[in-house]
């Protein structure tokens, strides 16, 4: 059997284009298994199980995986998969080729200022391998962000797991043949999607990488004063410009998702 862990949070937006992607592609026998905080409980139709639960998102998919590893086999497969992204191909050959070679696949999104971890918007392993390590979800172990400082994210601590227990993992790559975005609106592996567009935490170390030059600060206080103005006006408008052009881009990629067109696939492809 095929555990799949889901979290929605606030919005069901994505809710029936999630589960229609993964009904249409999954072709083994498999359950989803969702909570919904702050979403209709009607929506819950969509779904195998739902679990009642309150919290951050990584706690949230901990505690799937925890009532998951409660009723599933220690040889069942166990796949997570953030609100916003799900299958575009049968993943289960990739899946059987990945797990061969070691007992964790994920996608590492190193286009991401090269972050080193696991992400959440897809990872499969074994119930048994997620008991054992045990697999956990929140940040907290760091490494050397694009400046140096050092920097966490959700998987920070599941990737220092497999460091500590010796555990190897295959890691499932950015496979866009064409980018609308540096980060967002991914195909990985060329069998997943995730659309990762929202823009609560600011824009990525992957849109930073790409920000424009800034003037270097003269000595001369008063001049250094008037340039330091001058470069965080071009900051701000560029960020403002870059934030409205991916909210343009991920409005007009969901609508034709919504509407059953698959020409937004062939954009990325």
């Amino acid at each position: 059997m095929l555990y799949i862990a889901t979290v929605h949070h606030a919005s069901p937006r994505w809710i029936e284009i999630q589960t229609g992607h993964i009904r249409k592609h999954v072709g083994v026998p498999h359950q989803i298994w969702t909570s919904l905080e702050k979403i209709d409980p009607s929506y819950g139709v969509h779904f195998d199980n739902v679990v009642v639960q309150k919290g951050m998102h990584a706690a949230k998919l901990n505690g799937l995986a925890m009532e998951i590893c409660n009723v599933a086999n220690d040889d069942d497969l166990l796949m997570f998969f953030d609100g916003d992204a799900f299958p575009i191909a049968d993943p289960m050959p990739l899946i059987e080729e990945d797990l061969g070679k070691a007992p964790l696949m994920a996608v590492r999104r190193a286009e991401n200022g090269d972050e080193p971890q696991p992400h959440p918007c897809f990872c499969v392993t074994t119930v048994g391998t997620w008991k054992a390590l045990p697999g956990d979800w929140t940040a907290g172990y760091t490494w050397p962000g694009i400046r140096g400082r050092p920097t966490s994210d959700v998987g920070g601590n599941l990737l220092r797991r497999l460091e500590l227990s010796g555990t190897p993992w295959v890691q499932v790559l950015r496979s866009n043949r064409r980018d609308l975005d540096p980060l967002y609106f991914g195909i990985y592996g060329d069998v997943i999607y995730h659309h990762g567009a929202g823009l609560t935490g600011g824009l990525s170390p992957a849109h930073r990488a790409k920000s424009p030059e800034l003037r270097p600060l003269p000595s001369t206080p008063g001049v250094r004063s008037a340039i330091r103005l001058l470069n965080g006006l071009r900051w701000r408008r560029w960020e403002r410009a870059t934030e409205r052009r991916i909210a343009r881009q991920s409005q007009m990629l969901y609508e034709k998702m919504r509407a059953g067109d698959s020409s937004w696939l062939a954009e990325l492809m």
